[in-house]
């Protein structure tokens, strides 16, 4: 099954977070009269290494539930990782810890460089 086939199953158990697609994702971060939201990339450092979105922090998910204290529960949070699966693990672990806005960017950095950075590294 497809990572992409696999959220949308997901999807219809957890109804709370919502997907944003990359151009999606991208006119909210041009809006400048709109609060931008914290973009959190769940990938490995080395992953990283690759590419990545300008403005995210870097939180492998499986250090995550060590930087609970750090994170706003009620701020704009966009979740990233490759193809948007990991992150979409990420945001069912923080809804269950109380975040209420999260965003799980649909289809990753993958979808990020395919729609709206061509020029982007993919691996």
């Amino acid at each position: 099954m497809s990572s992409s086939r696999f959220i949308q199953r997901l999807t219809s158990y957890f109804d709370q977070m919502e997907q944003i697609s990359a151009t999606s994702l991208h006119s909210w971060l041009a809006d400048t009269g709109r609060t931008k939201p914290v973009m959190i990339d769940v990938r490995e450092p080395w992953e990283l290494e690759h590419c990545r979105i300008d403005g995210s922090l870097t939180i492998p998910m499986a250090s995550v539930p060590s930087h609970l204290s750090r994170l706003d529960r009620d701020a704009d949070t966009v979740l990233i990782c490759h193809h948007g699966a990991r992150s979409f693990q990420v945001g069912m672990y923080l809804e269950q810890q109380g975040f209420s806005h999260l965003f799980n960017l649909q289809g990753g950095v993958a979808a990020w460089a395919r729609d709206v950075d061509p020029g982007m590294q993919t691996y």
